[in-house]
C-alpha cells in the first residue's frame, strides 16, 4: 500500500485524462490535494471527466481542450494554457491512441506516431519554460514495453514507407518516447525539472473498443482479465509524487521498478531524433 503524498498547492496537467489511465492518474493526484488540469480532444469528453473528478475531490479542476493530432491545435492549446500565467509543477504526458489502419493527420503524419510521440514532444517543449520557472517540477511520459519490438528509421521516422501494422506503429511511437525521455533529461541538466518514462502495463481500458469481431473479443478478454486503470496507474503516481524518486531523471519504470529500456540505436540517435522531431513540429528548446 502506497502512502498518499501531499500534493496541496501543486498544479498538475495530465494529458489524455478523460478516461482510462489518464483519468485514474488525475483522480489520484486530485485526491492528494493537487490542482488538476484535465486535457482531452473534445469539450464533451473533458466535461464528463471534470464532473467525475469534482465528485471525487470536491474541487472543480481546470480543463484544456486540444486535438493532439494537429500541430496547429497543439500550439493553440499550449498558448491558452500558458496565458493563464500560473505555475506548472507536474506534466503527465499520457495522451495516446492506436489505429488498426494507417491514417494520416491533417499534417500528413501517421496518426499513432503523431499523437503518441510528436504531440508529446511539441506540447512538452512549448510548456517547458513554465515547468522550469516552477521548479522543482516533474515530467512523467507514458511509454510501453512495446518499444522493445520496434525500430526507428531516421529516413522514414513515422513508418510511412513500410507496410502498416497497428503494433508496429504503436511500438515505434513508444520507442520514440523512450529516446525523447532520455534526451530531454540530458538537456534539462540542473534546471530542477526531472523527466521519467513509465509503462503502466496492461489494463482494462477502452483502447480495444473498435468495430469488428476480433476487437470485440479482445475487448472482452481485456475487461475480464486485466487490472483496473486505478491499479495500473500506481507507477505513474509514484513517479509523479514520491520523495523516493526525487532527483531521478532519464529513467524508465514498470511495475514500480526501474528497468533499462531497449534502445537499439547508438547514443547519438537521441539527438538525431530530437532534430528530426523539431523539424517536423517546428518546435525546439535548448536548455543546455
Amino acid at each position: 500500500m502506497i502512502a498518499p503524498a501531499d500534493m496541496s498547492g501543486r498544479r498538475c496537467l495530465v494529458t489524455g485524462s478523460t478516461s482510462g489511465h489518464g483519468l485514474a492518474v488525475a483522480g489520484a493526484l486530485g485526491a492528494m490535494g493537487a490542482e488538476i488540469v484535465l486535457h482531452g480532444p473534445t469539450g464533451d469528453a473533458v466535461d464528463r471527466a471534470r464532473t467525475e473528478i469534482e465528485s471525487l475531490t470536491g474541487r472543480r479542476p481546470e480543463t484544456l481542450v486540444c486535438d493532439f493530432s494537429s500541430r496547429r491545435d497543439i500550439e493553440r492549446g499550449a498558448r491558452e494554457f500558458l496565458s493563464l500565467d500560473r505555475p506548472l509543477h507536474l506534466l503527465v504526458n499520457n495522451a495516446g491512441m492506436v489505429s488498426q489502419r494507417r491514417r494520416l493527420t491533417v499534417d500528413g503524419i501517421e496518426e499513432t506516431f503523431a499523437v503518441n510521440y510528436l504531440a508529446m514532444f511539441q506540447f512538452t517543449l512549448l510548456v517547458l519554460p513554465r515547468l522550469i520557472a516552477s521548479a522543482p517540477a516533474r515530467i512523467v511520459n507514458v511509454g510501453s514495453d512495446a518499444h522493445m519490438i520496434a525500430s526507428l528509421n531516421p529516413e522514414d521516422i513515422d513508418g510511412s514507407g513500410k507496410g502498416y501494422s497497428f503494433m508496429g506503429a504503436y511500438g515505434r511511437s513508444k520507442l520514440a518516447v523512450a529516446y525523447f525521455t532520455r534526451e530531454l533529461a540530458r538537456r534539462l541538466g540542473e534546471t530542477g525539472v526531472t523527466v521519467n518514462a513509465v509503462d503502466p502495463g496492461p489494463m482494462a481500458t477502452s483502447i480495444a473498443k473498435k468495430p469488428g469481431l476480433l476487437p470485440r473479443i479482445a475487448d472482452a478478454v481485456i475487461q475480464r482479465t486485466f487490472p483496473t486503470p486505478a491499479r495500473a496507474a500506481r507507477t505513474a503516481i509514484h513517479l509523479a509524487t514520491s520523495p523516493e524518486v526525487e532527483g531521478v531523471t532519464g529513467a524508465y519504470f514498470r511495475f514500480m521498478k526501474m528497468k533499462e529500456p531497449k534502445l537499439r540505436a547508438g547514443a547519438d540517435f537521441g539527438p538525431l531524433l530530437w532534430k528530426i522531431s523539431a523539424g517536423i513540429t517546428g518546435t525546439d528548446y535548448t536548455v543546455l
